[in-house]
């Protein structure tokens, strides 16, 4: 294993002037030696074009990657010694299940009674066993990115193990599975596993450390409570949780917080200027009217999804402005133009100034 340390940009374009040039923006980020990462964020935003760097496959523009201290920013991926799973299953169709497992270990002069101790102890992990005989050819798509994921697993030397949304080919009900296989695996063979995904169910269940990724930077690197409690841009609030984070305008006047109408006391020092108030619908509680730190706003959809009630409420005078409460079942109560005194300040309550968290 190694710990892979970046400080780097990237530009596929020649003399990058402005941001938008960038697929990767300046970045300083540590992987640390057997930990279990994440890189999640939409299509486009750098997530692939960081793993490539790491493995070798791409240079980057400037700056340096380093394993364990050592400058490996030119080394090839076999220098790197990388083992990268794709997409799509790469496996070799006229093998059996077992001879593609052990292919790489084979490559690499491995005597036989060790590649079939391994190759054994990855299938079962995989529960592959039953299948070790069988050519791959024959195989389901789960299957074969099954064996996908063994040939990047095999190799008990491999300073990382990095998946470039490995289980998309896969089927919905079958994805669970996998991830807690991959933790399983992790927790047996101290690994250290970098993930790419965009779907936050996936990277948040099985990273120990999620990195957030828009627009060729790394927004924030932090545990899945982190990320949900303490988002340090109002982007990675928006995009994890589902819904994500109701964010409301608001200003310090005098000893108050204005937002709209309404004046709320001042729950602790905040910056003078725009603010904006950011509450996961998970914390925005119906309360009794005129409640301290609690807004009116106007019922204008309930939507029961069984274990709860998501209720979407609207500001009078700002039509675009909504505030999502996930609510209990006692909320069918309420009814569509009913209005509702929502708590939006309490101890999960953040803050933010230009985009960033005020601490």
């Amino acid at each position: 294993m190694a710990r892979i340390q970046l400080d780097l940009a990237h530009a596929y374009r020649p003399n990058p002037t402005q941001d938008s040039d960038y697929a990767l923006l300046p970045l300083k980020m540590t992987f640390e030696d057997g930990g279990a990462y994440a890189l999640l964020g939409p299509s486009g935003c750098g997530k692939t074009t960081m793993l490539n760097i790491m493995s070798g496959l791409l240079v980057p523009s400037t700056g340096t990657v380093t394993f364990d201290g050592k400058d490996m920013t030119r080394a090839t991926p076999q220098e790197r010694n990388i083992a990268q799973v794709f997409q799509f299953p790469v496996i070799y169709d006229t093998m059996t299940v077992a001879e593609n497992l052990a292919f790489p270990l084979r490559n690499r002069g491995v005597p036989a009674d060790q590649i079939k101790q391994r190759v054994g102890a990855i299938a079962e992990m995989l529960e592959l066993s039953g299948q070790l005989n069988q050519r791959a050819a024959g195989l389901a798509a789960d299957a074969k990115q099954k064996i996908s994921l063994g040939r990047g697993l095999v190799r008990p030397d491999v300073s990382a193990v990095l998946f470039d949304e490995p289980l998309t080919v896969i089927d919905p009900h079958l994805k669970w599975q996998l991830r807690r296989k991959l933790k399983q695996i992790h927790r047996e063979l101290k690994l250290t596993l970098i993930y790419v995904t965009h779907d936050q169910v996936e990277a948040l269940t099985f990273a120990q450390q999620v990195v957030v990724m828009s627009r060729g930077r790394a927004m924030q690197m932090g545990s899945a409570d982190a990320l949900f409690e303490r988002p340090s841009h109002t982007f990675v609030g928006h995009f994890i949780g589902s819904p994500g984070m109701n964010f409301l305008p608001a200003e310090v006047v005098g000893d108050a917080l204005q937002i709209f109408d309404a004046r709320l006391p001042l729950p602790r020092a905040l910056p003078k200027g725009p603010l904006k108030l950011g509450v996961r619908p998970e914390y925005a509680r119906v309360v009794s009217p005129y409640g301290p730190g609690a807004l009116p706003m106007v019922v204008q959809t309930l939507q029961d999804v069984g274990t709860h009630v998501m209720l979407t409420a609207g500001v009078s005078g700002a039509p675009d402005v909504r505030l999502k409460a996930r609510l209990s079942q006692d909320a069918e109560r309420l009814q569509v133009g009913d209005t509702v005194w929502l708590q939006v300040l309490g101890e999960h309550t953040c803050f933010y100034a230009n985009e960033e968290i005020v601490q």
